[in-house]
């Protein structure tokens, strides 16, 4: 009777070692979550703090300059619009950026001095702020040769150089977002819709789409990408957006980028970037297959080379260090879709866009039920 009892307690035991090593194994498709080596996940909501939002308008940038301003754009993806970037005043209160005028375009006005669907801010390491305009309402074709990438002059506010994207990209293309090299003055960008990364040396203008056919641009078509129980999908189909995010590490050395509907996460020297004698298959080879990580809309490297990103099925933020080895800093049921990031004051900021809430993306149902916005951790 002794044995058998001792015997029953090591089955008991050893199923209960299996099962929990079959939760810390390798998410398979119909899992919520794709962090597959992270290795100290955190429910420190208390390091979630508030900075703004907005109880109507859907946000998705955010630019933050050390000591100073805060800004955040809208892309006009729905009926429900009113600015295209604006100067954070409080937590709940802006002012249109530059000014009410720069806000204000109509469909069939030209796009190229008006703010048409902004996508990005940023601010780059010399303080300057970037706006990033695909200048396509409602996801759809680029209007009035709107897509461009503005300098703003802090001093005045106003743009003080426009690069345009007409003819490097197709109206059916959609830039994402931004990252910018102050040492050579370069600027790096990727494209969503087509896929691909676009260079421009600030300079003398001139602008390349590169990588536009190659597998780190395109989401996988064989990942599920699910979120709240299912799977995001869009007129009867998987949504699958293509390169997204991007950062630059501190030195600008590498680029690193990914697609937004899968857990893959990719890099590439910038300075094979910047060779423009390279052809297709030798830039190709260049780049480097990082492996599984999770997925996230936008990311951002710290200045100790700390890569941060969002885990937009797990509602959190991790953190991915030199040695790629992923950390969970916090996982909060309010971080709705982690849109984009800035780090300014010793602090990381995040949007929530509320992207899978779109009544487009749960057949006509609009499913927020809570105000867009802005919050920060302390780094």
């Amino acid at each position: 009777m002794r044995i058998s009892l001792l015997s029953s307690l090591g089955l008991i035991l050893l199923l209960l070692a299996c099962n929990n090593s079959n939760k810390t194994g390798r998410a398979q498709p119909s899992d919520t979550s794709t962090t597959v080596n992270d290795t100290s996940a955190t429910n420190n909501q208390s390091a979630l703090e508030l900075v703004y939002l907005d109880s109507t308008y859907q946000l998705t940038g955010v630019a933050k300059e050390e000591g100073g301003y805060m800004w955040v754009n809208y892309p006009r993806w729905s009926d429900s619009y009113r600015y295209g970037v604006v100067h954070v005043t409080g937590t709940n209160s802006r002012e249109p950026y530059p000014d009410s005028v720069m806000n204000k375009w109509q469909a069939g006005q030209p796009g190229t001095n008006k703010w048409v669907c902004v996508q990005s801010v940023y601010v780059d390491d010399s303080s300057r702020l970037w706006v990033l305009d695909p200048a396509a309402p409602k996801m759809k074709n680029v209007t009035g040769g709107g897509a461009k990438l503005v300098r703003i002059n802090k001093s005045t506010g106003f743009p003080e150089r426009t690069y345009s994207f007409k003819g490097i990209i197709p109206d059916s293309a959609y830039v994402n977002d931004i990252r910018v090299d102050v040492q050579r003055n370069y600027a790096y960008l990727t494209e969503s819709k087509g896929g691909g990364l676009i260079v421009i040396d600030l300079n003398t203008g001139k602008m390349r789409r590169l990588l536009s056919s190659h597998y780190s641009v395109k989401s996988d078509t064989t990942f599920y990408f699910v979120i709240d129980g299912q799977e995001l999908m869009k007129d009867g189909r998987p949504v699958k957006i293509n390169s997204d995010g991007i950062a630059l590490t501190p030195d600008y050395a590498w680029l690193y980028y990914k697609p937004l509907t899968d857990n893959k996460l990719y890099r590439i020297r910038t300075e094979d970037l910047r060779n423009a004698s390279l052809t297709d298959t030798a830039l190709a080879s260049k780049v480097e297959d990082l492996g599984h990580f999770t997925t996230t809309d936008g990311m951002i490297f710290d200045k100790a080379g700390n890569l941060y990103l969002g885990d937009l099925q797990n509602y959190s933020i991790v953190r991915i260090d030199k040695n790629h080895k992923m950390t969970t800093l916090v996982k909060d049921q309010r971080l709705l879709w982690p849109d984009s990031y800035a780090i300014g004051d010793g602090y990381l900021y995040i949007t929530c866009s509320q992207i899978h809430k779109q009544p487009e993306y749960n057949n006509g149902v609009n499913k927020r039920t809570s105000p867009y916005a802005v919050y920060r951790i302390k780094l």
